[in-house]
């Protein structure tokens, strides 16, 4: 089903994550936000269907569904560099409000979307700029170079 869709994504850059088959138990989850708001945005299979792309329907191209670029981050609670990205995310989503859409996907929860996607390490991030195909970068990245693929990648601006 995905593996027609699977070539369209571009490797870029691979750093120290987690692999996806070593749980530790620990469920908490540390996000940051401002003021207490959440920017991110949690989705299931169903609305990743709906938000990002249908591969159940259209398992052959890749056709991103949504009205701004994204990021999706695949992730587990249970993940140190998980829990370290996650409040860098949360940061940026609440900066580029407006501009990016930034959603988070469980991998213990969804796992058949982690499967459909290949997922074997996480973090693994999906970069989906609008009218061009996704590029994937796995491991925790420092705030500024996220910023860097925001700026060049999704929002096309030269830093």
């Amino acid at each position: 089903m995905m593996k027609k869709i699977v070539p369209f994504l571009l490797m870029l850059l691979v750093v120290t994550g987690c692999g996806a088959n070593t749980k530790n138990g620990d469920s908490s989850s540390a996000i940051a936000s401002d003021a207490g708001k959440v920017y991110t945005i949690h989705l299931t299979k169903a609305e990743f269907l709906k938000k990002i792309i249908n591969y159940e329907e259209n398992p052959s191209e890749w056709k991103y569904l949504g009205d701004k670029p994204a990021i999706v981050d695949f992730y587990a609670s249970w993940c140190g560099p998980c829990k370290t990205v996650a409040p860098i995310l949360e940061e940026l989503a609440a900066e580029y409000k407006g501009d990016i859409y930034i959603y988070k996907i469980d991998t213990d929860k969804e796992e058949e979307l982690s499967a459909a996607f290949g997922i074997s390490s996480i973090p693994t991030m999906l970069f989906i700029p609008m009218g061009a195909n996704p590029q994937v970068i796995q491991g925790a990245l420092p705030k500024e170079e996220l910023k860097k693929i925001i700026e060049n990648t999704l929002l096309k601006k030269k830093l």
